[in-house]
């Protein structure tokens, strides 16, 4: 030890080595982390999206004096009434839906999301390894008295999920 080496030993080498793995760790944690709550934000203002062109073409049906075909939109697809469809819109429901990708099924008429970074999310009744979340347009109706009676009248729009689910 008496010696006047340069460089570092076999100890000092080993422990920077574990605090550098210690902090990409973390740092990796921490990505994942963030890149999912990036993937929730963005889904949630699709679905925002979907569900504001859902109410505006209701209005447009009731300002046409049109409320008699509201029943119709909960069978179209909700991209339909977008002047412009989003980035991750990826058509009609295919066998193998590709994660981080909105779809139209048309045989259960529901807007379909697949999930990519889905860790924190949980999906009632999900049967196989894709995070699926599914919604469905709903004319929401309500009672309207009416000359001195109830009648059922549109109330308004909605966009509900056909499986609950909560993203932690």
């Amino acid at each position: 030890m008496g010696r006047n080496e340069r460089g570092f030993s076999l100890l000092e080498l080993a422990v920077v080595a574990v605090v550098l793995s210690v902090l990409m760790a973390v740092l990796l944690n921490r990505l994942a982390f963030y890149q999912e709550a990036a993937e929730r934000a963005h889904f949630e203002t699709t679905l925002r999206l979907y569900k504001t062109a859902a109410q505006i073409r209701l209005a447009e049906l009731i300002l046409e004096r049109r409320e008699g075909e509201a029943p119709t939109l909960e069978a179209e697809n909700p991209t339909l009434w977008l002047s412009e469809k989003p980035a991750n819109y990826a058509g009609e429901y295919p066998r193998q839906p590709e994660p981080g990708n909105w779809y139209f099924d048309s045989g259960n008429r529901e807007l379909v999301y697949v999930a990519n970074s889905a860790a924190g999310l949980v999906v009632s009744g999900g049967s196989n390894s894709l995070k699926q979340l599914r919604f469905r347009v709903k004319i929401v109706y309500q009672a309207i008295s009416a000359g001195g009676k109830q009648i059922r009248g549109i109330g308004g729009v909605a966009i509900t999920p056909s499986i609950a689910y909560q993203w932690l």
